[in-house]
């Protein structure tokens, strides 16, 4: 790769400069193909390819720094860090979303789980593989751009220089595979009368990517502070960095007195912003920073770090585990379908496409993914989909926090194959739970289908609270 000699503050502006304008060109190019829009492709991943082509790998017209590649580490802390202030921690998971909650679960857990193991029994024998490589499916599939910047970044710090490669390779792979096999299921889900809502056209916005009509733009935050005091975005932005720097200096104390412990920079940023969410409270400034505006720093963290992510993979990195990664995509290719195919009927009953589409844009690549297909086929979002997901989370949320944590962790202590097989238990005991419950065949007439006779069924749902 050709680098500066020196890294300077002025490399860290070229490298934000190009990206930006990247980001820039991958959302006037949505706004103005069809191509684009019909695939609903996000402008980060069209920015990150553009930069991959124009970088020093391929093209050379542009020349990222020697550090582009870590931007993502400290990206992601500061998704992390975010998450922390800005997620309910309240509520509870109704009747209505304990489908949802075991479909969501037994799907995350048991591709992760299977996955894990295909690598060790099937991909290491056959291509000589590492034992970690399956987990680069769910890292990048059902984990998304998030999980590919943690985990890569984690397994980089004990010297798999390829994990952040791989991981963003899979997470661009599962959101094309999630966007055209979405349109291909919704199409036929609507033909074969799986729906219970009419399909309609998707607004202009959703597919453009650009609000015209002034009237319709949602606010990004709502100030906490007098400007006169402290601009308020300067306020949350600073709480977040501030947050990702004591992480930072946490880890590098821990480091210095058990230099075999390694913990995620991204991890224990979320551990300190739990904390500091709660010494918020013991100060009785709960509502001190607004969630709204913390969620668009986290927002705008994630559009860069994919981004950065994409646009620094080597694909070099990538020509060892070809033909592995061509099986390995296809078989989650298959799982993902399958799954729908089977456990959405089971979980949700005769009219499941609503929330068996929204669960495999997910299953493929992020929840975003998943509403932007449900509109599809729900364009009003009347089905109550994302109303059981939303309080289902609450139960969900210990699982996929957890699996972002603990994998990275299991493959530096060694315990990649114990930690595979307990993952695919808890999967299979999620399904032994549904059926031993009767949770699962679900009623013939699922949530808000009609009813013989011209009515509906309708299971009570809980909204998350605000």
């Amino acid at each position: 790769m050709v680098t500066p000699v020196d890294y300077t503050p002025y490399s860290l502006l070229t490298d934000i400069g190009w990206i930006s304008i990247l980001l820039i060109v991958g959302n006037v190019l949505r706004n103005r193909l069809k191509v684009l829009q019909a695939l609903l492709l996000p402008a980060p991943i069209t920015a990150g390819l553009i930069g991959l082509l124009l970088g020093p790998e391929v093209l050379g017209l542009i020349n990222w720094s020697d550090q582009v590649g870590t931007y993502t580490t400290l990206l992601i802390a500061v998704v992390f860090a975010s998450m922390a202030y800005s997620m309910d921690l309240g509520g509870s998971v109704a009747s209505g979303a304990r489908n949802m909650w075991a479909y969501s679960t037994a799907m995350f857990m048991g591709q992760w789980g299977l996955f894990i193991l295909l690598g060790l029994y099937l991909f290491a024998p056959l291509f000589g593989t590492e034992p970690w490589f399956g987990m680069m499916l769910p890292v990048g599939f059902v984990g998304g751009f998030g999980t590919a910047a943690a985990v890569g970044s984690s397994l980089e710090g004990i010297g798999i220089a390829e994990a952040s490669s791989l991981g963003f390779t899979s997470a661009t792979v599962g959101t094309l595979v999630a966007i055209v096999g979405g349109v291909i299921v919704a199409n036929w889900g609507i033909r074969k009368g799986k729906a219970t809502e009419l399909q309609g056209a998707l607004p202009e916005d959703l597919r453009t990517g650009y609000i015209e009509n002034e009237v319709d733009r949602p606010s990004i935050g709502r100030a906490t502070t007098n400007p006169s005091s402290i601009e308020p975005l300067a306020l949350h932005g600073g709480f977040v960095v501030f947050t990702v720097l004591i992480a930072y200096l946490v880890n590098d104390a821990i480091i210095n007195q058990w230099p075999s412990v390694s913990i995620p920079l991204f991890a224990m940023a979320f551990v300190i912003g739990l904390l500091g969410r709660t010494l918020l409270r013991v100060l009785q400034r709960p509502n001190y920073l607004d969630r709204d505006t913390i969620g668009s720093i986290s927002g705008a963290a994630t559009d860069y770090m994919i981004a950065f992510g994409i646009a620094s993979i080597i694909p070099a990195a990538l020509a060892d585990y070809w033909q592995a990664l061509i099986l390995m995509f296809v078989l989650g290719t298959v799982f993902c379908v399958a799954w729908m195919l089977w456990a959405g009927p089971q979980f949700f009953g005769e009219y499941w496409l609503e929330r068996g589409i929204f669960g495999w844009g997910w299953a493929t690549a992020a929840v975003a993914t998943g509403i932007a297909l449900l509109k599809m086929v729900d364009p009003k979002l009347k089905s109550g989909t994302l109303n059981e997901y939303g309080v289902a989370y609450v139960g969900f949320a210990p699982f996929e926090i957890g699996m972002t944590i603990l994998a990275p962790i299991a493959v530096i202590a060694g315990f990649t194959t114990g930690f595979g097989w307990i993952v695919f238990a808890i999967a299979v005991a999620v399904l032994i739970l549904s059926y031993a419950l009767k949770w699962v065949p679900a009623s013939k007439y699922g949530t808000g289908a009609p009813a013989p006779g011209g009515g509906s069924t309708r299971i009570q749902t809980v909204t998350k609270a605000d």
